[in-house]
């Protein structure tokens, strides 16, 4: 590996003999076109790394380094593993933006007691966009360089799942790409045979910047303009809708209050459209104050309110209780983090798992928040709804 005056790899100490070093560089390429369509012909989703949306983003195939962890630990058993992994790297960065360097791929279960867990993947090769910048960092694993180097319940959500069996294996570049088309508002995401397109930024953290996108409360739109923007100032006023929303909404602001100063809650939501729903949204800000790293603000926002309810504890209990199933990752955090701890996690929604024996299954995921006012046939429908960007993306010709 050589280097110049201006870009010198940072080189650390060696980790324990359990945590092998990366070696990873980063450099500046011409623009690579469609991101999505860079991923290799694979039928292993497990290979494939993807958080793309608008046509920026990241995406990245291969597995240079896998953590997996379980338990109530998770996030910061994940978070202590990959600060050894940067700490101890031989890193070379040419780009210096967020998304440049060694990035970890995330993905976390939503309920400690799932065998599902956490899972972190660092790909071998990954490229980015962002605006008219684009990169590619080629990592490798050289156990050889440690050697040179040596109460009550206001809210709860509940989820379904539904299986699809294909007649062959689902490629998930196939599956990926038809999500971006239709739903190109969303961040499209895989991370160890999870995929999907999330609406919901559970956090971002760039240079001491923290942001948060709260969706809760949703209605389904009819595909008549006219019609939707009467069901939008509806939902707009909606007691039922609106205090779900606000019950999501503090419960965030309360997570990010140990973390932030000046944080920013707008006093009302605005109604955020989507191709198929609209959901009452809101957006926070405010600025980092303990050095937290995003992942460790992940982790103080898991679970909102949105995807488990209020009280969190008895929300947590009643959801166990009630759906008799394991939600896997579905609605866990799931994204990236870059060695300065800078990253974008969003919620694992509007997605699908492989199952790891046979990728011509997937198994989808949908909730909908209950509260006090809900109605048992207008949730049903709200789940169906939600049903439909994995149905519509599995279904196109």
């Amino acid at each position: 590996m050589t280097s110049s005056p201006h870009s010198e790899p940072t080189r650390r100490e060696s980790p324990a003999a359990h945590i092998p070093t990366l070696v990873g560089r980063t450099v500046a390429i011409d623009d690579p076109g469609d991101l999505l369509s860079l991923l290799p012909e694979t039928i292993d989703p497990q290979q494939v790394s993807s958080w793309v949306r608008h046509g920026d983003g990241l995406v990245g195939w291969g597995r240079a380094l896998t953590f997996q962890a379980s338990g109530t630990a998770r996030f910061t058993q994940a978070q202590a593993w990959w600060r050894s992994v940067v700490d101890h790297g031989v890193i070379r960065d040419d780009v210096h933006l967020p998304g440049t360097g060694p990035v970890a791929f995330g993905s976390f279960s939503f309920s400690a007691d799932s065998p599902a867990g956490a899972s972190l993947v660092v790909p071998e090769v990954l490229v980015g966009r962002r605006g008219s910048r684009c990169w590619m960092t080629s990592t490798v694993v050289a156990r050889a360089v440690e050697r040179i180097n040596a109460g009550q319940l206001d809210k709860v959500v509940l989820a379904r799942d539904l299986a699809v069996n294909a007649g062959s294996a689902i490629d998930p570049r196939w599956l990926l790409h038809r999500l971006a088309e239709r739903y190109d508002t969303t961040w499209v995401f895989a991370v160890d045979g999870l995929v999907g397109a999330t609406p919901e930024l559970l956090v971002r953290l760039e240079k001491g910047l923290v942001t948060s996108r709260v969706l809760a409360g949703t209605i389904r739109r009819t595909g008549d303009d006219e019609h939707d923007l009467a069901l939008a100032a509806s939902l707009a006023r909606s007691s039922k809708d609106l205090e779900e929303h606000e019950y999501a909404v503090r419960s965030v602001a309360e997570a990010l209050a140990p973390h932030c100063s000046s944080i920013n809650v707008p006093e009302s939501p605005f109604v955020l459209h989507l191709s198929n729903v609209m959901h009452l949204a809101t957006d926070l800000a405010g600025v980092l104050t303990d050095g937290a790293t995003s992942l460790a603000l992940a982790a103080s926002l898991h679970p909102s309110a949105a995807v488990c309810g209020t009280p969190t504890l008895v929300a947590d209990a009643a959801i166990r209780e009630l759906e008799q199933m394991d939600r896997g990752r579905y609605a866990g955090p799931v994204g990236w983090m870059d060695a300065a701890g800078d990253g974008e996690w969003g919620i694992a929604l509007r997605c699908g798992a492989y199952d790891r024996a046979d990728p011509s299954q997937l198994r989808l995921f949908a909730g909908c928040g209950v509260v006090a006012g809900s109605d048992p046939d207008s949730e049903l429908a709200e789940s169906d709804a939600k049903f439909v960007p994995m149905r519509d993306a599995l279904t196109a010709s």
